[in-house]
This record gives C-alpha cells, structure tokens and sequence, in this order.
C-alpha cells in the first residue's frame, strides 16, 4: 500500500496526535530480526534498575511528533520493518495504536518491546493497549531484571523476556523459548 493511501484511511484528527518520542534510528540489526527503524518512544514507568536506555524513562524528554511526522520519518525507508521500544510503548498506547495501524497498512513488519507481560496487557491492561496488541506480530514482554541478565540473549537482556508471536492480539507461541 503507498504512503499517501495508508494516511488517507486515518481521520485528520488521529494524524494530528502528537507522541513524546526520544529518537528514531534506521538501520538496526539488534532490536528484531532483520533490518529495523527503531522508535524510542519517552515515558517509562518500569525505571527497570541496569535499564539500556534511563534516559527514556521521562516522558518530557526527546522530541513532540504527531503520529503522522513519525509515520513518514519510518516509512522514508523502504527497506526496513519497525520495532517499537523506549520507554514503554504501551505508556503512549492510545497515539501508538494510531501510528501502528498506519504501519501495518504500509505492510509493515513489527516488533514491540514492553515491560508489561502480554498477560497483564490481555487481563489488566486498557482497551488501547489491547488494540495496539492487535498490530504487534512479535512482542517481547517483561521487564528488565539485573539479576536475570544473560549477555548474548537474542533481542532481549534478561532471561525473563519472552519473545512471542502475536495474532490478532494474542501470542500464538514463543519464538526462541
């Protein structure tokens, strides 16, 4: 699908909420398989002790972009798929759903790290963070434990992470258990 028919189908309204995101970083080859734009978005409230990325824990920090800015900014690169980290995603669900519609419309691959469990997400958490659920096709879930940590863990750093395929909102099984 192009670009200008994924924005199309998303009302202005819903194009113009803004998410607080740290950075964006193209070319990643560590945060999912394969070639990923990574958007780090601000705003944690895990503060995981030993956490890669502290700085993302204020939601203040990094940059306001609306769901379209962050939108063009990822698919600028048609060679990548998406990865969702930070921070919590999950934190900023209701603009994230948003953006990651956009993503799946523009045939989008994606990733999303939390520090939620899916199972939290599915029984506890809001109606838009389920919905974000329904656009994730792999979610590595749990938080940051220092004293679980494991060096040379695939795409994620401690033993406790789960890395699941999502469908349709829910996990269909773990990858690398």
């Amino acid at each position: 699908m192009e670009l200008g028919e994924a924005f199309r189908r998303i009302g202005a309204g819903e194009a113009r909420m803004s998410l607080q995101v740290l950075s964006i970083l193209h070319d990643s080859v560590v945060d999912g398989e394969g070639l990923r734009t990574v958007v780090f978005f601000s705003g944690c409230p895990h503060q995981c002790p030993g956490c890669h990325n502290p700085e993302s824990w204020n939601i203040r920090n990094g940059t306001k972009m609306t769901v379209d800015e962050v939108a063009v900014e990822i698919l600028s690169n048609p060679l990548t798929d998406v990865t969702l980290s930070g921070g919590e995603p999950f934190m900023q669900a209701k603009e994230v759903k948003q953006l990651a519609r956009k993503l799946k419309e523009a045939g989008r691959h994606i990733w999303s790290y939390t520090g939620y469990t899916v199972e939290h997400l599915l029984q506890r958490g809001t109606a838009d963070q389920r919905e974000l659920l329904q656009y994730v096709d792999v979610l590595v879930d749990g938080p940051f434990l220092m004293e679980r940590r494991r060096p040379g863990l695939r795409f994620c750093g401690s033993d406790n992470q789960r890395i699941w395929r999502m469908i349709c909102g829910q996990p269909d099984g773990l990858i690398f258990p």
